[in-house]
């Protein structure tokens, strides 16, 4: 055990001899663990397996002196707080610490430093030989200012040529500010040098709804298609845009493409919800269960007829009425293993009241979410406003589980594809989103059309293998979180 300095030692003496081991008395707590106690003690009020983590029972902090001996003995409140996650990486693959809770909320709402774009690596060959194929690339971005558009191919980083042996090295290379990126073409099978571009990246500001179109005649239907790339509460008027777009051109089919979606906020997904489903009225989407000591929070997220409208710091700024499809009696949802959390939630909730057909790969996996714990203890952890001015530490732990209105939540190992479609596998063949002719949306379209998918493709040889890019993501990529609204209902 960790040796605590005199000055504690003296001041767990002092302690003990005014209020023995009772944790009812206020004491106050030594500066060096004043962080630790916040994390402790909001793992014990709120993390969703807090009953199976030995170090978070209720006893633990009987005894003072003993308790602060405990949070003395880690270095950082983030070593703290891993050591009270549930089997983390497989359990509780979620949960997360926040250095800066302001930059976080930032973060959520899409300002974030980025090159503005998000890639796939792939091994391509029996050489193990590495490409990256360009997934998305954000307007306005140093990727899209550079000239760079989705189903472009990467092979190098700074020079560097990308194998099996040297990706985990060389990949962190887009930890960098700025990078320099090798393009090339494919022929064949072989790989030929066009270009280097260099990048830097910046902060921005990202637009989830990323494309929408209509399809005009699709086996006699207009079928609409949106690319949505997260659930944003500070552009749910977008959003509802994008669908009195599809009101006015009529559509009868609409196609959800959540492929680069790794979720956010519930409300939103609620909102999502309640624009596709004709007959939501104000029925239950999704309902949320917390921990023994929170079962006073449980709750529903309804369809909506309204939604409100958010700006970048959460402040409520508008209310607008929902522009709900009447004429759609099912959805098709793109997905691939980014498809995660409030996208998830939309698929699950929605298939309760309509048929829901996923194409492409099986989604992640994550049927539980968080909020923002703040060290403010006076509001149980959830009041921004009432933090401890002396430090911007907050943590994003897993609080609830998620459940459509009939109980299902059984979904951790993901939603398989009703139509599977591994899109690395045609890695040389990317095309825009919105051409009848990429691989994925084309799989929806035949199946409206009643046909079968058409895979014949010469780059489908079944022997790639991909690889996520994690420095291209943010921590939170594949969050679902509600607003602290929620907890005061």
């Amino acid at each position: 055990m960790k040796r605590i300095n005199y000055f504690t030692l003296g001041f767990l003496i002092l302690v003990t001899l005014l209020v023995g081991c009772s944790k009812n008395n206020e004491v106050d707590i030594p500066q060096n663990i004043e962080i630790n106690d916040f994390v402790w003690k909001g793992m014990n009020s709120w993390y969703n397996w807090q009953s199976s983590v030995p170090n978070l029972a209720d006893s633990k902090d009987n005894n003072s002196g003993e308790y602060f001996d405990y949070l003395d003995n880690f270095s950082t409140p983030e070593s703290l707080f891993e050591s009270l996650l549930l089997n983390p990486g497989t359990t509780d693959r979620f949960s997360w610490f926040i250095e800066d809770y302001i930059e976080q909320n930032n973060a959520f709402q899409g300002v974030s430093t980025s090159f503005g774009f998000r890639l796939r690596a792939v091994s391509i060959n029996e050489n193990n030989d590495i490409i990256f194929y360009v997934r998305y690339v954000a307007p306005n971005s140093p990727a899209s200012d550079a000239g760079i558009k989705r189903g472009d191919i990467i092979n190098a980083l700074d020079g560097v040529v990308l194998n099996e042996s040297n990706y985990n090295t060389t990949v962190s290379k887009f930890d960098n500010q700025t990078i320099t990126l090798s393009f090339v073409s494919e022929n064949a099978g072989n790989l030929n040098f066009i270009e280097d571009k260099t990048i830097t990246a910046i902060e921005l500001t990202e637009n989830p709804v990323h494309y929408k179109s209509v399809f005009e005649d699709v086996n006699g239907k207009k079928v609409g298609y949106l690319v949505y790339n997260s659930f944003r509460s500070s552009y749910n008027d977008e959003l509802n845009e994008a669908f009195s777009y599809f009101q006015g051109e009529g559509i009868e089919e609409l196609i959800l493409d959540l492929r680069l979606n790794g979720g956010g906020s519930v409300l939103t997904s609620a909102y999502l919800a309640s624009m596709i489903y004709n007959a939501a009225g104000t029925d239950i989407f999704a309902e949320l269960k917390f921990n023994n000591k929170h079962s006073d929070q449980n709750g529903y997220y309804n369809f909506e007829n309204n939604l409100d409208v958010f700006n970048v710091s959460g402040d409520k700024i508008n209310e607008e009425a929902i522009n709900r499809l009447t004429t759609i009696n099912q959805l098709y949802v793109l997905t691939s293993s980014s498809t995660a959390s409030a996208s998830e939630m939309i698929i699950n909730g929605l298939k309760a009241f309509i048929p829901v057909k996923t194409v492409g790969s099986t989604t992640y996996g994550k049927n539980v979410g968080s909020i923002t714990l703040y060290d403010s203890p006076s509001s149980d952890y959830t009041n921004e406003n009432t933090a401890n001015a002396s430090h911007l530490n907050a943590m994003q732990p897993i609080v609830f589980q998620i459940f459509n209105k009939v109980g299902q939540s059984d979904y951790i190992h993901g939603f398989q594809a009703d139509i599977e479609i591994i899109e690395w596998d045609y890695w040389n063949e990317i095309l825009p989103f919105g051409d009848e002719n990429e691989i994925i949306l084309k799989a929806a379209l035949d199946d409206i059309r009643g046909l079968n998918s058409k895979t014949n493709s010469k780059s489908n040889s079944k022997n790639t293998k991909a690889f996520d890019v994690l420095q291209l993501e943010n921590k939170f990529e594949k969050d679902m979180y509600i607003n602290p609204s929620f907890l005061n209902n």
